[in-house]
């Protein structure tokens, strides 16, 4: 997906005559169902034109070129990507970031980042340099074209600064930044000339169309799948195999894009230079399902470890940790905890505490584990140097669950914690679809977005089905054909304890001739192999014959997800509102609470956003069903 794509002479006319933004706004539009910014369109207006008056002086007219191209399964966008051959007739991709800063300064710590103004106001944004060579990689690793065959595309990538000169010491040339200048160069307003001769070097033999058309046309590298390939990264980091994510980029590592390394960058810095003050620190990392919350949080664990520093991973969620704990051998236990581990800790005997879902920390401690009387988050505060909190505050999906961000700012900031906070926005989830994750919340009422409607993405299906067995034939047919996927449901049926006189689950998920056992209850022993424990429905191959519920499907994803609408939600037509049905509900921790439609409501946004590549369901209610549907426009193109 991209705002335009065309030859150079056409990109070139277009910039002269004034009218690129006009046509790239309007194609926002058709793509987003709403406008850019004003700053949006007035940075292409300028950046682009300066662009391609360095194109037109050096006569590349016969070159392709994308702008606002999407990286695959994300909801980042690249500047511009220049496409051609070069003097050998080698096929290549000039990937170029735009940047209209004028100054930065250095950040409080030894990081990949700056602080310049940006959006009205001093931010953190990465190096330029950084940023652009992580673009590089996440596309060179994703889209087939650039590794694949006897003749892949090469890429390469620099950035623009057109209103940037350097000053005497600035930061942009600063020692630490030099391994990432020396191959992702960056271009001031004094060095038109480098940037022509940058680009001209690799594209100018054009034939640009015909290698555009090549990288429009690749195949997307199958979605890499979270606990298996982080997992085997942090075992080689463990045992001394690999080197640090932020030193040298191992194989296999997950490339973090902007905001992500921003956040990781944030806590190693802290780490190395803050640990050996009486200062404690608080990271608050706010972002919804999809946006690498869990990602930055496991590439972090295996870093500060492979450091030799005393760092936790903990969850709320027993089916990720225990899954975690399984993958990554016996051993693994000592690293990743429960929020309910640390009644006992001593003060600050942990360096740093990686909390995922925090959200989920509950009020107090308790069983099975001691509690010291104190709030849940005080214990978890008093036990690390530094705390880092991943967090969705639409993610609560059960009673005495009351981690927020403001809840656990307050508290980390009366335990003389100096507190950071970050924002998450990009999409890795979904087919990278950001619209997708936005019309969810619009649908559910969970907060007020600009998608009313959805429309079909090339990397991202929304299909309602007919039936329960039509959407379990779906999902059972893409495992067949090698994806993960699950069929998951509100949790609107009983949940037997016991096996059948079969040693087989009960079938308790029945809907008309359609029945199907939830996933193994917690504890429960006995069963015929093959049948996965609880914690292990998501990762297990046998998952595929039961239903899982919220509890064992957060925090996972899958190729394809499957769900099932039950009756416990549901949409009034003549209200326009949501309406929650308790009678309809069958989970203890949620039916008797006073916030019973905000938790059910959490819950069905969980379940709809496990998917990478489609999101497959059935509604029970038909009026749900109809209200769903009237929201979707089809889209012809796709």
């Amino acid at each position: 997906m991209r705002l335009y794509a065309g030859s150079s002479a056409n990109f070139i006319a277009l910039n002269v005559n004034n009218q690129i933004a006009d046509l790239l706004k309007q194609e926002f539009f058709k793509q987003f169902s709403f406008y850019p910014s004003q700053n949006e369109v007035m940075s292409w207006r300028n950046s682009l034109f300066r662009l391609s008056d360095i194109m037109e002086r050096a006569g590349l007219t016969d070159q392709g070129i994308m702008v606002e191209y999407k990286l695959p399964l994300s909801g980042k966008r690249i500047d511009v990507v220049i496409c051609g051959k070069d003097e050998t007739q080698k096929k290549n991709a000039v990937i170029i970031e735009l940047k209209q800063w004028d100054k930065c300064i250095f950040t409080d710590y030894d990081s990949d980042y700056v602080v310049t103004w940006v959006g009205g106001g001093n931010r953190p944004v990465l190096h330029p340099s950084v940023q652009v060579g992580n673009y590089m990689y996440y596309l060179q690793d994703n889209s087939t074209v650039f590794y694949e065959g006897e003749d892949p595309v090469t890429l390469s990538a620099c950035s623009y600064l057109h209103n940037y000169t350097y000053v005497k010491d600035d930061v942009l040339i600063d020692a630490r930044f030099q391994q990432a200048l020396t191959r992702f160069p960056i271009y001031t307003s004094e060095d038109r000339t480098g940037l022509s001769n940058f680009i001209t070097s690799k594209v100018k033999q054009g034939d640009g169309m015909e290698v555009l058309a090549e990288i429009e046309e690749s195949r997307l590298r199958p979605s890499k799948k979270l606990l298996k390939q982080v997992s085997t990264v942090i075992k080689q980091k463990l045992k001394g195999e690999l080197k640090l994510f932020g030193r040298a980029r191992a194989q296999g590592d997950y490339i973090l894009l902007d905001e992500q390394l921003i956040v990781y960058d944030a806590v190693m810095s802290i780490v190395q230079k803050g640990l050996e003050h009486q200062q404690k620190h608080a990271i608050i990392v706010k972002g919804g399902a999809g946006t690498g919350k869990s990602v930055i949080g496991l590439q972090l664990l295996a870093d500060l470890t492979a450091s030799g520093l005393n760092a936790h991973y903990a969850t709320g969620s027993k089916a990720f940790t225990e899954t975690l704990r399984k993958i990554l051998g016996a051993n693994s236990s000592s690293l990743l905890k429960y929020f309910m581990s640390y009644g006992e800790a001593k003060s600050n005997e942990i360096d740093v505490l990686l909390m995922d879902e925090a959200h989920r920390i509950r009020e107090k401690t308790g069983y099975p584990f001691k509690s010291t009387g104190k709030l849940q988050v005080h214990d978890l505060l008093n036990a690390a140097k530094v705390s880092v909190f991943l967090i969705d505050d639409y993610q609560v999906v059960r009673k005495g669950e009351i981690g927020s961000a403001a809840f656990i700012k307050e508290h980390a900031e009366a335990a003389g914690c100096k507190v950071y906070e970050y924002d998450l926005q990009a999409q890795f989830r979904n087919g990278g679809s950001e619209r997708y994750s936005d019309w969810i919340d619009h649908m559910l009422k969970i907060r007020n977005t600009a998608h009313a409607e959805w429309i079909d993405e090339p990397n991202f299906k929304f299909v309602i089905m007919e039936s329960p067995e039509a959407l379990e034939a779906a999902i059972r047919a893409k495992v067949a054909e090698g994806y993960t996927a699950r069929v998951s449901a509100g949790f609107c049926w009983p949940w037997s304890k016991q096996l059948d006189e079969n040693k087989e689950l009960v079938n308790d998920v029945a809907i008309g001739d359609y029945i199907r056992p939830w996933n193994a209850p917690e504890g429960l022993t006995g069963m015929r192999k093959g049948i996965p424990k609880s914690q292990y429905w998501a990762y297990d191959e046998g998952g595929i014959d039961q239903v899982g519920c919220v509890y064992t499907a957060q925090g996972f994803e899958f190729d394809y997800s499957g769900v099932i609408f039950g009756k416990d939600l549901r949409y009034n037509p003549d209200t326009a509102e949501w309406e929650g049905f308790p009678e309809h509900s069958y989970d203890g921790q949620v039916k008797g609470s006073r916030d019973f439609l905000q938790l059910v409501k959490n819950t069905y946004r969980v379940l709809l956003g496990r998917g990478m590549n489609a999101c497959y369901v059935y509604f029970m209610d038909k009026e749900t069903e109809r209200y769903f549907r009237s929201r979707i426009r089809k889209n012809n193109k796709v």
